[in-house]
């Protein structure tokens, strides 16, 4: 019995050592989490005030040829730059004075990508403003070589304007640009039920016709009678028409010239 009592006791302490064990861990992993919760926020804390502090230029033109690799070489000499986004331009505006892609184009070389306008992103709010005023309206210049030599920068300043305000809006507008894109899907799915159905239909019309065909020659080569079905008589509809002026003219009862005569000249 003594032996039984002290194994028991073992045992229990045993369990509530494990259990003990398993608690200590979870107590870990808990504050593994919240540290690494406090950790995140104080990131987005320190992202947010970055980002307070930098500054938004618009670029109204861009010149043909020009991508980001080759406006954050030009752009980077003036300020740390963090983000750029250009935007596409689309095939029915392209600039007719881009010579340069035609003639690669002509030549079978690869068309380069156009962009109608731009946004670039500096570190400082100071610094996009200097950049702003000291640039526009200036020319690129660099090597006389360059094919933006003689192109001129258009940039100005948005005064509290964020990235995000950017993001958000290509957002919209690319749900925009989805919905219409599934309402043109879906109206051309009808279109094309309907052209379907309607090729159903006249194949289902010939099949009549030449059913009715076989069984006419049919009835011709054993020398019946052809039951032809009674034709119903074709509406005509007729629809009330004014006169011409010529004849409404004579219609109307005209004085004889021996009233008129008595009445104005025969006194």
């Amino acid at each position: 019995m003594v032996e039984k009592t002290f194994k028991d006791e073992a045992t229990e302490e045993k369990g509530e050592l494990a259990r003990l064990e398993r608690m200590s861990e979870e107590h870990k992993e808990q504050e593994q989490v919240l540290f690494l919760e406090e950790g995140k926020k104080k990131k987005l804390k320190k992202e947010a005030e970055k980002a307070h502090k930098r500054g938004v230029c618009y670029i109204s033109r861009v010149p043909p040829g020009m991508d980001h690799v080759k406006l954050r070489q030009l752009l980077s000499q003036y300020g740390e730059i963090q983000r750029i986004y250009l935007a596409p331009q689309n095939s029915s505006s392209i600039d007719q004075g881009n010579d340069n892609n035609k003639s690669r184009k002509r030549g079978g070389g690869a068309k380069a990508q156009a962009y109608s306008e731009g946004w670039v992103e500096f570190a400082s709010k100071s610094n996009a403003k200097r950049v702003a005023n000291l640039l526009n309206g200036e020319q690129i210049g660099g090597k006389k070589r360059s094919q933006f030599y003689y192109d001129h920068w258009n940039i100005k300043y948005l005064s509290k304007f964020k990235w995000d305000n950017l993001t958000d809006e290509i957002a919209y507008k690319k749900a925009i640009r989805e919905q219409k894109l599934a309402l043109e899907i879906s109206a051309a799915k009808r279109e094309r039920d309907f052209y379907l159905k309607k090729v159903d239909q006249s194949r289902a019309l010939s099949s009549i016709e030449e059913r009715m065909k076989k069984k006419q020659k049919v009835q011709q080569e054993s020398g019946g009678e052809l039951s032809v079905a009674p034709q119903k008589p074709p509406v005509c509809r007729q629809f009330p028409q004014k006169k011409p002026m010529a004849e409404r003219e004579r219609s109307k009862p005209q004085l004889s010239k021996d009233v008129l005569a008595g009445v104005f000249g025969g006194s």
